[in-house]
């Protein structure tokens, strides 16, 4: 197992990072985190998981050990591949992925290119035993219906998941749906 690469940016191609460690170019396909971190520096180490299959050897790079830690749970979830792993890894913070899955919420992982509301209900429910602690919870414990009413009337109104939680986040939470989903669409113009 390549646990751990450290080496110089050599370039970049469709399917990832090239790493030069030690004379020799390791392709890395890799989180944005990871290749922001690679962008300018002269030097860069990366976590990696070494994916192993009949025909091929294919490495995963992350900026930080919780994206490697959540890419391999993600694997053990039924019916995902690395290439998804990786989607899902890129696409938030590994705290904000984990609070999603603590807080049983398969509409955060729907936004996901790639995964469908089947795959987004079953990486909640293999995952949330397993990562879903009160750690990662914060005090309000679980997203209210009134919430979960105003950000799907956002994403019926052509916004993404992601994009609804961070327009409803700059609104009142004592509001109704409705007045909630207006003062989003007013903060948004």
């Amino acid at each position: 197992m390549i646990s751990r690469l450290r080496g110089t940016p050599a370039g970049r191609t469709p399917d990832g990072l090239v790493l030069d460690v030690g004379g020799v170019g390791y392709l890395v396909a890799a989180t944005p985190s990871a290749l922001r971190r690679a962008a300018d520096a002269s030097e860069v180490t990366l976590e990696t998981y070494l994916h192993v299959r009949e025909d091929a050897l294919q490495l995963y790079g992350f900026a930080e050990p919780a994206e490697r830690e959540l890419f391999l749970h993600l694997l053990g979830v039924t019916g995902i591949g690395p290439k998804v792993a990786l989607a899902v890894v890129s696409s938030a913070p590994p705290s904000e992925l984990r609070r999603a899955i603590a807080l049983r919420d398969p509409a955060r992982f729907q936004a996901i290119p790639g995964i469908g509301k089947k795959t987004a209900e079953r990486i909640v429910l293999e995952l949330e035993e397993k990562l879903g602690s009160e750690d990662v919870v914060p005090l309000q414990a679980a997203p209210t219906s009134s919430h979960v009413v105003a950000r799907d009337a956002l994403v019926e109104l052509g916004y993404s998941v992601i994009e609804a939680e961070q327009a409803l986040a700059r609104t009142d939470p004592d509001l109704s749906p409705e007045e909630r989903v207006r003062a989003a669409l007013r903060n948004a113009a």
